[in-house]
């Protein structure tokens, strides 16, 4: 029986780690409830943890577990993919740096901290979530050695695991979205899969509990009012500003949040004036990995007070300074896009099906820019985690960047038409953001599993329309669908329609549309691109 992880351990876990969430990453990824193909939960942890697992194969074999540990933490923050994996990555990253070499006593410090490293990354923290496991996990450690001083290790990973379960079976109680669906939380799931896996490295069996696995796509929205955009950035600073920093936020805003330390400060705010939000923090500081969210149609709460964990800053770099100037980096579907956007002077970082880019395929895009200031474009939900993750990586290599959250490829086209480098950079910030959020989004996709909509029940085959994460129509021919969906979009107004063609799209498609939309919506103009997309036969934008 395992008394203590030590070396060799530590490389047994790994591979146990590695192995576990590649065995469940599609039941993990069945738990999205999502109403299209594209779950992909289980499979961005399990490439967070390969990203990790790797570096142990590039130590040498007399490497002590502190050295092994290190290049673990590294590696999986720099791999880190969708948000799901950027959350796993700041929990491994803690725990292992303290249950390295260490019995009992630290595996209890190592998952209290792991469970607080994992609130800290999370801009809005949402119980029922691997946030709920993550602390169930860390309080089941504390109550066991409490309990008896003298617990043996593997006597307090089953409690762990009995309890991380149990708290994973009780998150629909805890999130209405998850209750409705009937399934429990999808990167709760991947957690407990983690600690299982420690739990078979200490008893040399395996202790899998299968969760109640239902899919029935439900999406719950709630939108903040108090001010149009929420800006926030980490600010390089002393403390003699801050005060008047903050009573500049407040004169400009509401929901002025600063917090941190000496040397980086976190800010957050709401306000209409997104320039002179930014421009107080040039008065105090050294802004960087500025993001601004129009709280207009941004799903989710504002941020809270946590600060994101620092990254480390010895993931690579520029071989020199960069030099004065602006550029753009955005994430691409599909060969098409990615040429289209190339031609607009756009480094690219390419996605592959389900897969996201990982934040450091995104660190090194904004480096290969060479320039100082850098606004990134995710183009998905899914990736702006890493995309923010990304940011914060470069903010020592002397680096502006900003994430605008682009949630689909039109809207990172928009923000893209809008973009002039001659204007201060908040200026083109600003100017950017409102582009992509006054894009209104949508697709057609096609179902390849029986669920339950918000539209009705789906099944195999039932061509989709979606707008802005929300299935609206279900039919049987995508022209029909496509139709309706773009009907839809049009009623609540708009001039441009923008079609981004996938795989596998009819070429009579867009002209059979068209003809039809324009006989009720006089006077709207059409581009339309050859995007080459996996997944969404189409994309469509309304501005």
């Amino acid at each position: 029986m395992l008394t203590e992880i030590d070396a060799p351990a530590f490389r047994r876990w790994l591979d146990l780690l590695g192995s576990t969430l590649d065995r469940h990453q599609e039941e993990i990824n069945a738990l999205n409830v999502f109403p299209i193909p594209d779950g992909d939960t289980g499979t961005n942890m399990a490439l967070t943890v390969a990203a990790g697992v790797s570096s142990a194969e590039l130590l040498p074999e007399d490497a002590d577990v502190n050295a092994l540990a290190d290049g673990f933490s590294t590696a999986v923050m720099a791999g880190a993919r969708g948000n799901s994996g950027v959350i796993l990555a700041a929990y491994l990253r803690a725990f292992v740096t303290r249950v390295a070499g260490g019995a009992v006593e630290d595996l209890v410090d190592a998952l209290r901290a792991a469970a607080d490293a994992a609130y800290a990354a999370v801009g809005d923290p949402i119980e029922g979530t691997i946030l709920t496991i993550a602390n169930a996990a860390a309080t089941a450690a504390e109550l066991a050695i409490e309990r008896d001083p003298e617990v043996a290790l593997d006597e307090l990973v089953l409690a762990v695991v009995s309890s991380s379960a149990e708290a994973l079976e009780n998150t629909p109680a805890q999130l209405a979205a998850l209750a409705r669906a009937g399934v429990v939380d999808a990167g709760g799931r991947g957690l407990v899969v983690v600690l299982e896996s420690l739990a078979e490295l200490v008893t040399g069996s395996r202790h899998d509990v299968v969760p109640t696995v239902l899919a029935t796509p439900v999406i719950d929205t709630c939108l903040p009012t108090d001010g149009a955009f929420e800006v926030m950035y980490q600010l390089t600073a002393d403390q003699d500003p801050i005060d008047q920093l903050r009573r500049d936020l407040l004169a400009q805003g509401s929901s002025v949040v600063i917090a941190g330390t000496q040397d980086l400060w976190s800010i957050h705010v709401h306000t209409d004036d997104v320039g002179a939000v930014i421009e107080a923090g040039l008065g105090a500081g050294r802004p960087v990995n500025i993001r601004v969210t129009d709280l207009r149609s941004a799903r989710g709460g504002a941020a809270d007070n946590r600060p994101s964990p620092r990254p480390p800053t010895d993931l690579g770099g520029r071989d020199s300074a960069p030099v004065s100037g602006r550029g753009i980096v955005a994430v691409a579907h599909g060969p098409g896009m990615c040429e289209l956007l190339k031609t607009s002077g756009v480094e690219v970082v390419m996605a592959h099906g389900r897969v996201a880019p990982a934040a450091d395929e995104l660190r090194a895009a904004i480096e290969r820019t060479g320039v100082s200031e850098v606004v990134v474009l995710p183009s998905s939900s899914g990736i702006r985690a890493a995309a923010e993750l990304a940011a914060e990586m470069v903010r020592d290599h002397g680096v502006t960047v900003a994430v605008i959250p682009t949630r689909s490829i039109v809207q990172t086209l928009a923000a893209v038409a809008v973009h002039d480098p001659e204007v201060r950079f908040a200026d083109d910030v600003v100017c950017m953001t409102r582009a992509a959020t006054a894009t209104h989004y949508g697709g057609v996709s096609v179902s390849t599993r029986e669920a339950m909509t918000s539209a009705g029940r789906c099944s195999v085959g039932d061509v989709l329309g979606i707008i802005e994460g929300d299935v609206v129509e279900i039919g049987h021919s995508l022209s029909d669908v496509t139709y309706r969906l773009l009907h839809r979009m049009l009623s609540v107004g708009g001039e441009l329609v923008t079609v981004v063609h996938g795989d596998g799209s009819p070429a009579d498609l867009e002209g059979e549309v068209l003809n039809r939309l324009r006989r009720e919506h006089p006077g709207i103009e059409f581009v339309s691109y050859d995007g080459g997309q996996p997944l969404w036969p189409l994309i469509l934008g309304v501005e």
